[in-house]
């Protein structure tokens, strides 16, 4: 594939599973080399760097997983400041005052001593997205940010990926396969289709787009409804 982010743009990458997506994240971050090519971050190939060197580069993205990933044995705090706290470049009350900020961007301010355990799916994605954005990283990609959670949740977790997109001017990769989110979110929508980029553009040209591959994707058409319909509706009439 032939693919370039702009810096700031917010890109939303959508597919059936298997397409391809996750590897497209893994390799953006380092954790899988291309056979071939190049991955370049800001002019840098990454493709040929050591694991040390990686970690350089590592370090100005920021991750939102999609299992939120909190460590259960520590706080919110502690959760959010973990990176910070492993770099040993602040003081605690620096750490403080970065920790107590996201977590105001995120709408959890007070939050700080409840643990894992105690809060909800929704307030886990957003002590997760505080967890990404805390040290200000220049990019940060979502792993299907809202699954498992009811549309309401869903809708204020989209809201706040539009915020702070507006605070730190970050640029965004997300990867979904909720489409009204994909919709929200995303400025451009591409769609991987067998490992390859099938179709991109705008979230309006993706939903009118005519091609039957991408029109059954955003609709959720499956591929073996018109196949299957007669057979259930005669089993239905033999029934009857």
């Amino acid at each position: 594939m032939d693919l370039r982010i702009e810096t700031g743009e917010a890109v939303v990458i959508i597919g059936r599973s298997g397409g391809g997506k996750s590897i497209l994240l893994k390799h953006l971050i380092g954790l899988l080399s291309p056979d071939a090519g190049s991955v370049l971050v800001d002019g840098e190939d990454i493709a040929g760097l050591t694991e040390r060197q990686l970690l350089r580069v590592r370090r100005r993205f920021g991750m939102l997983f999609q299992g939120a990933a909190l460590f259960d044995s520590l706080n919110v705090e502690e959760n959010v400041g973990f990176a910070l706290r492993r770099e040993r470049k602040w003081t605690e009350a620096e750490i403080g005052k970065k920790v107590d900020r996201v977590l105001e961007v995120v709408e959890l301010s007070g939050t700080q001593k409840k643990m894992p355990a105690e809060l909800s799916g929704g307030m886990k994605k957003r002590v997760v997205l505080a967890r990404a954005i805390v040290y200000e990283p220049a990019f940060v990609l979502y792993d299907e940010p809202t699954t498992g959670l009811d549309p309401v949740v869903s809708d204020s977790i989209d809201r706040l990926i539009q915020r702070v997109n507006q605070h730190i001017n970050v640029t965004s990769i997300v990867v979904t396969h909720d489409m009204r989110s994909a919709a929200r979110v995303g400025e451009r929508i591409i769609m991987l289709y067998e490992g390859r980029i099938h179709y991109s553009g705008t979230p309006k040209e993706i939903f009118d787009c005519a091609d039957p591959i991408v029109n059954r994707f955003v609709n959720g058409i499956s591929d073996t409804v018109v196949a299957e319909a007669p057979a259930l509706m005669h089993g239905q009439r033999r029934k009857n």
